[in-house]
């Protein structure tokens, strides 16, 4: 099928060289072609078949107007109404929606009374085009205003007539189908959902491991720890002190207890940081070295205890006595110096 020849050519061709062909159908048809209509008559797509019937609706209501202020009343007919109200509606099929009267008044220049009514009548318009019925009932409708379909070729081959059924030949109903026995469908077990496969599954909960061994274990740990510790302290001049001479005469505390509190307790607070992870990278580096060499000094006081006390030494050598008495001032240190880097942010 082969495009018909406008202004000497077959080739598509734009809207403004399209327009007065498109003038002379309105002119034939006595009304504004329908979308489908231009697209049929002159092979071209929807969007460039809207683009021309609005310019066509532009022009029909610019001549109605011009028309309007030239004619005397008395002119005036009911075929001016119509086809006032026939632009109208061909306005609002284009737009998809029913102007208001205000813009019916201001494109049409009529009295905001007669544009109310042309707003209502412009909806019952459309309704008689939904149906098929021509807009004014002085003539027969010519061709349906909307076409459900938006090609403006067909997309297949036409189709074969029909055959014809000889007369002679009865018409035999067919027998009534029996309706198929429906069966209850079973129910479906609950599937569990499946996730995409580059998705990580989520972790399923771990119960945490129960802590009241290391109870059990650190008492008796803790009975040696501290005896030793005292022991070893009593071997280097810890002993029986009054701490508030003056004030609490009465009051006295054996320092050896200093040495298991301070040493110990350091390095279980420096082992807790360090394996926690929850702290910077430089205190969790200073509580790990801390914390190992806090173990390992607490290791060689209960070794240099238990071997003076082997020997029967009463009073520790000058060098294990001057080891231990720096412990508590050291243990003061590490542990101003863990809290500090704790609460830092680098």
């Amino acid at each position: 099928m082969t495009a018909p020849a406008i202004n000497g050519t077959k080739f598509p061709q734009p809207v403004d060289e399209l327009l007065p062909a498109a003038r002379k159908l309105t002119k034939k048809l006595g009304e504004v072609p329908s979308r489908n209509r231009l697209m049929t008559e002159y092979r071209i797509g929807a969007p460039k078949a809207t683009e021309l019937r609005t310019r066509l609706i532009e022009e029909k209501a610019r001549e109605i107007v011009t028309r309007d202020s030239t004619e005397p009343a008395s002119t005036w007919t009911l075929a001016n109404d119509v086809e006032v109200l026939r632009t109208a509606a061909d306005l609002a099929d284009e737009r998809g929606e029913i102007p208001t009267a205000a813009e019916l008044a201001t494109l049409f220049r009529i009295a905001p009374e007669r544009a109310d009514l042309l707003n209502a009548l412009v909806g019952v318009a459309l309704d008689r085009r939904a149906k098929g019925l021509p807009v004014d009932t002085d003539r027969p409708n010519v061709e349906p205003t909307r076409d459900p379909w938006d090609y403006a070729e067909p997309i297949g081959p036409n189709p074969l007539p029909a055959p014809a059924v000889p007369e002679s030949v009865p018409l035999v109903a067919p027998e009534p189908t029996p309706a198929p026995e429906i069966t209850p469908a079973e129910p479906v077990a609950e599937v569990t959902p499946v996730s995409h496969p580059d998705t990580p599954a989520p972790p399923a909960p771990v119960r945490s491991a129960v802590v009241w061994p290391v109870v059990l274990l650190a008492l008796p740990a803790f009975v040696a720890i501290w005896s030793g510790w005292v022991g070893l302290g009593g071997l280097t001049g810890f002993g029986i002190v009054h701490p508030l001479p003056g004030i609490w005469d009465s009051f006295s505390i054996n320092s050896a207890i200093t040495l298991p509190i301070g040493v110990e307790t350091y390095g279980a607070y420096a082992l807790y940081v360090w394996l926690s992870g929850r702290v910077p990278e430089r205190a969790r580096r200073f509580a790990k070295w801390s914390a190992l060499g806090s173990l390992a000094i607490g290791a060689l006081g209960q070794v240099a205890y238990h071997l003076l006390e082997a020997a029967g030494v009463t009073s520790a050598p000058w060098w294990i006595t001057t080891a231990v008495a720096c412990l508590p001032v050291a243990v003061l240190g590490m542990g101003a110096a863990l809290a500090h880097l704790v609460r830092t942010h680098d």
